[in-house]
């Protein structure tokens, strides 16, 4: 490792504990708890679900089209997980606490970040009236993985660069009509 890189990982690490001590506060610790169990699928599940019961066959295009690029993306991650096996932030470091239990060992790239952006820019795609609420949930979801401990930023951001080239690629494959 060079010096930039060992600068750049310093500089992040000490955002990582930053971040997670901004968590020790009862009320970010809940709000952040609350995002990231959403972020787990609930929060996904219940969009296709809504998108079905409220606009019927194109609402089922819309859901079928999130859950082919969900998929994808679990299997991506999984696979860059394993690949990488970078240590989470709270296995790294005593003093960073995982302030919610990890879903897996590894950290990058974040599978909630992954997930919520690949959906949000296709279901953006399909109703973009639903940017008030996506975007910042999305938002939400992305910085609960730092604050809770499971993530460092750059997890993060690679997950949000990943999200966007697979939603990309998904909409490309079976564009958005009507």
């Amino acid at each position: 490792m060079n010096a930039r890189t060992r600068q750049l990982a310093s500089r992040e690490h000490g955002w990582c504990l930053a971040a997670n001590r901004w968590g020790a506060r009862g009320v970010v610790r809940a709000w952040f708890r609350m995002i990231s169990r959403l972020g787990d699928g609930a929060f996904w599940y219940a969009l296709m679900a809504g998108l079905v019961l409220f606009d019927g066959w194109r609402g089922l295009d819309a859901s079928a089209h999130l859950a082919a690029t969900g998929v994808v993306a679990l299997i991506l991650y999984r696979k860059l997980k394993r690949w990488t096996k970078r240590p989470r932030p709270c296995a790294a470091d005593r003093r960073i606490q995982a302030w919610i239990a990890p879903l897996d060992e590894f950290s990058f790239p974040s599978g909630h970040t992954l997930h919520a952006v690949s959906f949000t820019v296709v279901a953006l795609a399909h109703y973009p009236v639903l940017a008030w609420v996506l975007l910042p949930f999305t938002a939400c979801v992305a910085i609960s993985r730092v604050v809770l401990g499971l993530h460092y930023p750059s997890d993060v951001l690679a997950a949000t660069a990943i999200g966007c080239a697979l939603a990309s690629l998904s909409l490309w494959i079976a564009p958005v009509t009507g």
